[in-house]
């Protein structure tokens, strides 16, 4: 199982690492809401994650990371 960390304050709510996750490990956290008024990314099932990194190589922002 890999380890995600998250910049959650630097995340603007896109979405386009959800999208890009295969196994629907990320969603968009409807309850917070950062200082740029956005609704960051979070996981949902971490341990799901397999580890391929498409979440953190489609960020825009690089707010994800991703230890294997």
């Amino acid at each position: 199982m890999a380890k995600l960390t998250f910049k959650s304050e630097k995340c603007k709510g896109c979405g386009l690492c959800v999208d890009a996750c295969p196994k629907q490990v990320l969603a968009l956290d409807a309850d917070t809401i950062n200082q740029k008024g956005h609704h960051p990314v979070k996981a949902v099932k971490e341990e799901a994650c397999i580890g391929c990194a498409f979440c953190a190589t489609m960020c825009p922002d690089c707010i994800i990371k991703v230890e294997r």
